[in-house]
């Protein structure tokens, strides 16, 4: 705070309480927090309804740039699911690493395969936990903690490159496996923004199988 002939002056960015040459002037109120919170709240559901938008869009695949064609599906299995739950080693209550996958049934024309664990209980769906891209069209398999030889990861929801593992509270949660069989690259590098990857998936998409899965506190 100054003192001088204009009266009392506040430094920059604080509020004016005395009066200056010119008269006195009401203070400049700030933005209020429920107006910044609401922002920030449309701009987060805009991008989950365009996520929700690529999510459902990568059920059907591209027949090269004509009408969208329905997937061949697929089929995809874990050794770690017994009776189709979700073993705490693999969620936050666990070790928290990602479980083995199998599959197969990629029709042909298969360029490179994507794996995607949301859970389909989340009260904002999807919530995204892992997204794994430009697997190579060959491989039917991820090992346990492990990712295959020149595979991506995209970030996730939660905003990190990683397996997030799931952490079921309250009541149990449905996770999906689903793998993508793409027919071409996903040209994005490590970190990709989970939409774009989403996107490029959604566009590519000729082959698709699923494992839910049932995760409890």
């Amino acid at each position: 705070m100054t003192s001088g002939q204009g009266g009392t002056r506040w430094a920059r960015g604080g509020s004016r309480t005395g009066q200056q040459s010119g008269g006195a002037r009401r203070p400049q109120r700030p933005t209020p927090r429920r107006h910044r919170l609401t922002g920030r709240l449309s701009r987060y559901a805009a991008i989950i309804l365009a996520l929700a938008t690529a999510l459902a869009l990568a059920g059907c695949g591209q027949a090269g740039q004509g009408a969208p064609v329905a997937p061949r599906m697929m089929t995809v299995s874990s050794e770690a699911f017994s009776h189709y739950i979700l073993p705490p080693a693999y969620t936050c209550h666990g070790y928290g690493i990602h479980p083995p996958l199998d599959w197969s049934g990629a029709p042909a024309g298969t360029k490179s395969l994507a794996v995607v664990v949301d859970d389909s209980s989340a009260p904002i769906t999807p919530y995204i936990y892992w997204l794994v891209f430009n697997i190579q069209p060959g491989t039917t398999d991820i090992q346990e903690g492990a990712l295959p030889t020149g595979a991506r990861q995209a970030l996730n929801s939660a905003g990190t490159m990683t397996y997030d593992a799931p952490c079921p509270s309250g009541h149990s949660h449905s996770y999906r496996f689903t793998v993508y069989a793409l027919n071409r690259d996903v040209t994005l590098p490590n970190g990709a923004p989970l939409l774009a990857v989403w996107t490029a998936i959604a566009d590519a998409t000729i082959g698709r199988g699923r494992i839910v899965v049932t995760g409890y506190p």
